[in-house]
């Protein structure tokens, strides 16, 4: 492999890398976006307002440009982070997961309760 098409690897992989971080941090601002919008049509329009944010920055091409403001956009969403956000009742940390363990040992459950043989 020459020097230039190793520069070209790795300049396409630096910039797959960057694509995916974009992609990773547009995901959590929208998930984290419905955590603050109390009704849904409150939720589109900062869904709205967000996706224009990103797409101001579309245009870009300095590696290291895209990386400033990747950490730029990561630290602001740290920031601005929902401090208790909506999980799924049944998603572990929600408010029904495991809320029925399995029975302590010895325990016997009856799955056929009233249709017991009377031998």
């Amino acid at each position: 492999m020459s020097v230039a098409a190793a520069t070209v690897a790795g300049y396409l992989g630096r910039r797959a890398a960057q694509k995916e971080r974009v992609r990773i941090l547009y995901r959590r601002a929208l998930k984290d976006t419905l955590n603050w919008a109390v009704h849904r049509h409150l939720f589109y329009e900062d869904a709205d307002l967000l996706r224009a944010r990103f797409e101001t920055s579309k245009h870009v091409e300095d590696p290291d440009t895209i990386d400033r403001m990747i950490a730029d956009g990561e630290a602001q969403y740290n920031k601005w982070r929902h401090p208790d956000p909506y999980i799924v009742p049944w998603a572990p940390g929600g408010s029904k997961f495991t809320r029925n363990p399995t029975p302590p040992e010895g325990i016997e459950i009856v799955y056929n309760y009233g249709r017991e043989d009377n031998d």
